[in-house]
């Protein structure tokens, strides 16, 4: 995995969101793949609304069983502006709020978030992208690819329950999909990534994204600081841990 040279890290700009809670409206309800939700959201109030970041978040506010209301960690998948459209996937693993309430509703409810609060903007320099996740990453995996330039190359790495939860993504950069086919039941299991990874080889300027299961996000992160890559080339987080896994909204 080691690459033939390390060049200056690229600039990552961090800017700030102002704080907003927002009513939206769902216009439409997707069944994208067995596992996969999308909701296109409209609204007056997506004003001022901004997602620089490919791996930004909000906060989508959703009831829980008890009545009340619960927050949790969604990508805007895409945002229109000028459409006045905000995409966002939800994970449909069963189990959770989120999940609960992407399966309910309906074309005309209510969609509450909150967010993003700031975004970090990965700057030039940037010429092959790795990128590596579970299903939770696939909204941000998937933002990244569709928004690459022309001329710059990703490979992602993502690990799903079977071929039917494979993705298709329209870029107009170049882009090598591999795909790691686990039921939910291994999704904290880091055996098929490792594996996925031998023999590996990056080019010059490629920046390794990892985001999964938190220990195994961890795991892959030294895998690769072992084998001498940079950790300024490198954005390693953790969605989900397999000890809460609900409040994750984790598979």
């Amino acid at each position: 995995m080691q690459e033939t040279s390390v060049p200056t890290p690229p600039p990552v700009e961090r800017i700030r969101h102002a704080q907003r809670r927002r009513t939206l409206t769902v216009a439409a309800r997707e069944r994208l793949t067995p596992h996969m939700i999308r909701l296109t959201l409209k609204g007056l109030e997506l004003h001022g609304f901004a997602s620089l970041g490919a791996d930004d978040h909000l906060k989508l506010i959703v009831p829980d069983a008890d009545g009340g209301e619960v927050q949790r960690d969604i990508t805007p998948r895409r945002f229109d502006a000028e459409a006045g459209d905000l995409v966002i996937d939800i994970l449909d693993h069963g189990a959770g709020p989120a999940a609960d309430w992407a399966r309910s509703v309906q074309p005309g409810d209510p969609a509450r978030i909150g967010g993003p609060r700031g975004s970090a903007v990965i700057g030039g320099g940037v010429v092959h992208w790795l990128l590596i996740g579970d299903e939770t990453a696939l909204p941000a995996i998937g933002r990244r690819i569709e928004e690459l330039p022309a001329g710059i190359h990703a490979t992602s790495l993502v690990a799903v329950p079977g071929p039917e939860d494979e993705q298709l993504f329209r870029t107009r950069g170049t882009h090598r999909p591999v795909w790691i086919h686990r039921p939910l039941s291994q999704a904290a299991r880091s055996e098929r990534f490792l594996a996925a990874l031998d023999g590996l080889k990056l080019p010059a300027r490629s920046f390794v994204w990892i985001a999964a299961e938190a220990a195994i996000a961890r795991e892959i992160r030294a895998r690769f600081l072992l084998e001498g890559h940079d950790p300024a080339w490198m954005k390693t987080s953790g969605y989900w841990t397999a000890r809460d896994r609900d409040a994750a909204e984790a598979p």
